[in-house]
């Protein structure tokens, strides 16, 4: 099962006029698979990504989550199924690692927010899952980015869900902790079957990683494939590629172009 794209167009809307920024996406992306958005600055990466979080209304077309409505989910129901990580870098205030994961129980425990037997085993494996033990008595605020990121991946798991996106997560890390992050986010995808869509401007280490990459172009295209199939076609140099930077598809890197 998987999510599956169907003719989607994301976009904005103003009274009755719509501004799309992408259209007519079609794709998909398997549960127990990693799947990396990527794309130049301003292609609509957050867009689509905010749209399938329910966060904007879609514009038109579909979006099928193991074969559901997923566009159509009402609030409660898209919590339990959605977790999502975005750029934002919360305070946290006094909360500690622990509470900020517990958050993750919400859409679950219903009116009274009462955390039962249940939830807080739900609690402390996501914790476990992302190696967070020693940071969760530790207030979120005390916390490095990269650490505050785990806890973030652990809140969206403890929804128990079955689709992950994030958008940016990797945004404030240093290179070592954006590798971890990634890492993490694959073996996480496969360990508990997840559908994980993440956005990134690590192009060279999530085409590594990926199981699959959906491209954006800057100019409205959009193409979804295996990153070694987009790397070998020129998808990859065709929507990254300056007048002094080469993607090499051989090597996977970008390569200063001769003068």
């Amino acid at each position: 099962m998987s999510l599956v794209l169907d003719g989607l167009a994301v976009g904005h809307r103003r009274g009755r006029r719509a501004r799309p920024v992408l259209d007519g996406l079609s794709a998909h992306a398997g549960r127990g698979e990693l799947t990396v958005l990527i794309g130049p600055n301003g292609s609509g990466k957050s867009t689509l990504l905010r749209t399938l979080a329910g966060l904007l209304p879609p514009l038109r077309g579909a979006a099928l989550l193991d074969g559901a409505d997923l566009l159509g989910l009402a609030p409660a129901q898209r919590a339990r199924q959605v977790g999502v990580v975005l750029t934002d870098r919360p305070d946290g205030g006094l909360l500690t690692g622990r509470d900020v994961v517990a958050l993750g129980r919400h859409p679950h425990t219903g009116a009274s927010g009462v955390l039962r037997a249940e939830d807080h085993a739900c609690i402390e494996e996501a914790i476990d899952a992302v190696g967070a033990g020693a940071l969760a008595g530790r207030r979120l605020q005390e916390l490095s980015d990269g650490e505050r990121q785990r806890l973030l991946v652990a809140r969206a798991l403890a929804q128990r869900p079955s689709l992950l996106l994030l958008d940016e997560p990797s945004a404030f890390l240093d290179v070592s902790a954006r590798v971890a992050l990634l890492g993490l986010l694959r073996r996480l995808s496969r360990e508990q079957d997840l559908c994980v869509l993440l956005s990134t401007h690590d192009l060279e280490l999530a085409l590594r990683l990926a199981d699959r990459a959906w491209l954006l172009d800057g100019d409205g295209g959009f193409v979804a494939d295996a990153p070694d199939v987009l790397a070998a076609g020129g998808a990859i140099g065709r929507a990254f590629d300056t007048e002094e930077l080469a993607f090499d598809p051989g090597a996977g890197v970008f390569t200063l172009r001769e003068t």
